[in-house]
């Protein structure tokens, strides 16, 4: 990680955070709607759920050898179901979606590891 953090590319890679925290809050708390989905793939929204935390995760750990931010997305996980199901209209709180987001969160983490 000495490398990565001398780098050019930290800035990018910090940008490209914020860009994937902004669309993982739009996509987990904007409003359902009442139409069919687009596309109706059956798993599509486990697999969004999983990159949705993955790809912070991944940009996190490669940025930083904290972990405190890592456990702010396992607790966001859950407290994101919570608030769909309860505050969000048209949303639903979904146990299978924290597995994803929580799977996806260690797969951003094991694929740190990798690059690494």
């Amino acid at each position: 990680m000495g490398d990565l953090a001398g780098s050019r590319r930290v800035p990018l890679l910090w940008a490209a955070l914020l860009a994937a925290l902004v669309g993982q809050l739009y996509a987990l708390y904007t409003p359902g709607s009442p139409d069919p989905p687009l596309f109706d793939v059956p798993g599509l929204d486990k697999a969004v759920h999983v990159l949705l935390f993955a790809i912070p995760a991944l940009l996190l750990r490669l940025l930083t050898p904290r972990w405190w931010p890592i456990a702010v997305l396992a607790l966001h996980a859950p407290v994101s179901e919570l608030i769909q199901w309860r505050f969000v209209s048209l949303r639903s709180g979904d146990a299978w979606d924290l597995v994803a987001d929580l799977s996806g969160l260690a797969l951003g983490v094991f694929a740190a590891r990798r690059v690494r």
